[in-house]
């Protein structure tokens, strides 16, 4: 926090979720409000998804200055929307949400953009024209293969709901052995299920015995030290990328648009990376 006295003056953001109290977002905010003496707040509001409008109308009419949107309301907060951006028109699902200037929200997504720019930073790798493997369809699922095809990828999605990833591109079956096969022909593989995010194993359903270095692979969840899977893809000479610089530099982009001030992206790393509690 910024003050040791939080004061009629203080700006608020925060964000909804449920669950939200496991969120590294507080921390990274609010250490970036430190780090340029901004006198605002970083907060995490559980909101029960039954209670997503209420929320959404309620904070916007208390004057808070910025949301973001974690899973599962990335879709439901657009019915409360004034306005949404050319991303989230294409996504479908906002991550942001930004004060309209009338008591109500302008939606957007900055999960694409921090995406590329966290696989640029850590695992560069020409996408043109690329075959890519998505594992997941839902909101994140959703960004990631909007942001891929804007640099001309090629994508085939798996998910348990087959309907559901045919919506974002060719699907392929859910199975152990479909999986390896489309691993094994992909330049790049994005998880964007919580697969591996609280297993101590690789679970089956993410392919690792076809992966060598002719690979990237990529978590967009973030756990300290990384997932099982990243672990055992590096062992095998992948190049790896955790969800931390997605998480980064979404954020990043979010704290841009609420303040008008270039963001401290050291200051916001620092504060992921350093012990919770």
């Amino acid at each position: 926090m910024v003050a040791d006295v939080i004061s009629a003056a203080t700006r608020v953001s925060g964000i909804i979720g449920w669950p939200v109290a496991h969120s590294l977002s507080p921390a990274m905010h609010n250490a970036a409000f430190a780090a340029l003496g901004l006198d605002w707040v970083y907060v995490a509001f559980p909101v029960a998804p039954e209670r997503v409008s209420d929320a959404v109308r309620g904070l916007g009419a208390a004057g808070i200055a910025g949301l973001n949107v974690t899973i599962p309301h990335k879709q439901a907060v657009l019915d409360e929307c004034s306005s949404v951006s050319d991303a989230v028109a294409a996504i479908g699902a906002a991550n942001t949400l930004v004060p309209d200037g009338v008591g109500g929200w302008r939606a957007d997504n900055t999960d694409a953009s921090g995406f590329l720019r966290a696989l640029d930073d850590a695992a560069p790798i020409a996408l043109e024209d690329a075959p890519v493997l998505v594992i997941g369809a839902g909101g994140a699922a959703r960004a990631v293969v909007f942001a891929l095809r804007s640099r001309g990828a090629r994508v085939v999605v798996a998910n348990r709901t087959r309907s559901r990833a045919a919506e974002l591109g060719d699907p392929v079956e859910f199975t152990r052995a479909a999986l390896r096969d489309a691993a094994r022909h992909s330049a790049l593989i994005v998880n964007c299920t919580s697969l591996g995010l609280h297993e101590d194993g690789v679970p089956d359903q993410l392919p690792c015995d076809v992966l060598g270095p002719e690979h990237v692979v990529m978590d967009i969840v973030y756990r300290p030290g990384g997932t099982p899977w990243l672990a055992a893809a590096g062992a095998r000479g992948a190049r790896c990328v955790d969800g931390l610089g997605m998480l980064l530099y979404q954020g990043a982009a979010a704290f841009v648009q609420w303040t008008g001030q270039e963001p401290p992206v050291g200051a916001m790393r620092d504060a992921l990376v350093l012990p919770q509690g």
